[in-house]
């Protein structure tokens, strides 16, 4: 590397060499890269490894590498998709085609899912929400059947939306698509089970739904051999038992004729003195509520998760990479007024407002993730390393 003139200077702690022959390749930190000016007099760095001597450009291994098209033009349109317009109307706003923001989408839920997985690990929780959220699909092709018979034949078949989030960070841990079934609940808790530490053990609510139980106890439970009841004759079989300490209860709710006539709280594992140790100090009791709630968010911000709406491609595909933009979306970028964080001293305002009571504050932040409100931007052009990164780095 040549010595002469100012060293560039340059942040490049959130890149990583992609040379497969480089001893650094993948690791972040290590000093190797530098800025290597703007090639051509483009917006965008070109990076050098100092260790294999490799050129690349900063936007190696997201959206935006590549592509002609504005990057304000790309951030705007997924912001579009992540607030809940739909694809059709946001082709139409922005004046571009609606294959090629479908296009965009699909890049960016790439993305955004390997940004969820990269920043979800190790997290500590007291309690876990599971529930699943209606979702009327359509992957009819055009022409073949009207509207109507669309919706009579799907209305007898339903898709869910499965859901698990930390309430009291408001915290969305995992978030999939399919029929009510064992294998959906099986894989919905694994994924919670990988997001979350080897050695937290929350309490888990959910509805009155028997795939959970099964779920759970096949994640978090372990052999148990029962005592011998007579000095004589073969041991008892081991049972499958839940592990020490784990807490499930449900919220039985039963619906007749589209109306709720009845709410019954029912401990699955653990005790009722253990489970209200957990939710008293918050003065809450068993409950569901903040995973219903965070249904209408969803519905909010996905368009194809709406009733009887017309959306581009609104088939399992479409509707799982619309609500990984979501994931990382309500996670990362989109502040919660509950979780607002106090001031010491009210800051005084531009004009004519009132002072500022409070911070904004994502659940990311609150859970201790990140220390500032990331911005669509900065998740978009976030190269994310292929495999985690040491501590502190």
């Amino acid at each position: 590397m040549s010595t002469r003139g100012r060293r560039r200077q340059g942040d490049t702690a959130r890149h990583v060499c992609p040379n497969p022959d480089c001893p650094s390749r993948g690791w972040g930190g290590w000093g190797n890269l530098r800025a290597n000016g703007h090639p051509s007099g483009g917006p965008w760095r070109q990076l050098l490894c100092v260790v294999c001597r490799r050129y690349f450009r900063e936007t190696l291994g997201t959206i935006l590498h590549g592509k002609r098209t504005s990057v304000d033009l790309i951030v705007r349109v997924i912001a579009c998709l992540a607030e809940g317009l739909g694809i059709r109307g946001t082709a139409r706003v922005f004046e571009v085609e609606a294959h090629t923001v479908l296009q965009w989408l699909v890049d960016a839920a790439e993305q955004l899912q390997a940004f969820a997985r990269h920043g979800l690990h190790d997290i500590r929780v007291q309690q876990v929400q599971l529930n699943e959220l209606f979702a009327l699909l359509s992957a009819v092709k055009d022409g073949e059947v009207s509207a109507t018979e669309a919706i009579e034949r799907l209305e007898r078949s339903p898709q869910w939306v499965w859901v698990a989030m930390d309430p009291e960070r408001k915290l969305l841990l995992a978030i999939d698509v399919g029929n009510r079934t064992l294998a959906l609940a099986q894989r919905v808790v694994h994924e919670v089970a990988q997001v979350l530490a080897p050695d937290c053990a929350p309490l888990c609510l959910t509805d009155g739904c028997r795939e959970y139980m099964t779920a759970l106890l096949t994640h978090y439970g372990h052999w148990v051999q029962p005592p011998r009841r007579q000095d004589q004759g073969p041991a008892p079989t081991p049972r499958w038992r839940p592990l020490p300490g784990r807490l499930y209860a449900q919220v039985v709710k039963t619906v007749r004729h589209r109306r709720l006539v009845d709410v019954q709280h029912r401990v699955v594992f653990g005790t009722l003195e253990a489970v209200n140790d957990v939710l008293a100090p918050l003065g809450w009791h068993i409950t569901t509520a903040f995973v219903e709630r965070l249904h209408l968010t969803i519905r909010q911000h996905g368009a194809a998760v709406g009733r009887r709406v017309s959306t581009l491609w609104k088939g399992e595909d479409g509707l799982r990479q619309q609500l990984a933009v979501f994931h990382c979306y309500d996670n990362c970028c989109l502040p919660h007024a509950s979780l607002r964080r106090p001031v010491p001293q009210p800051a005084p305002t531009h004009g004519s407002g009132s002072a500022m009571q409070g911070r904004p504050c994502t659940p990311a932040m609150a859970a201790g993730l990140t220390d500032h409100v990331w911005t669509l931007r900065e998740v978009l052009l976030f190269r994310v390393p292929p495999w985690p990164q040491p501590a502190g780095v």
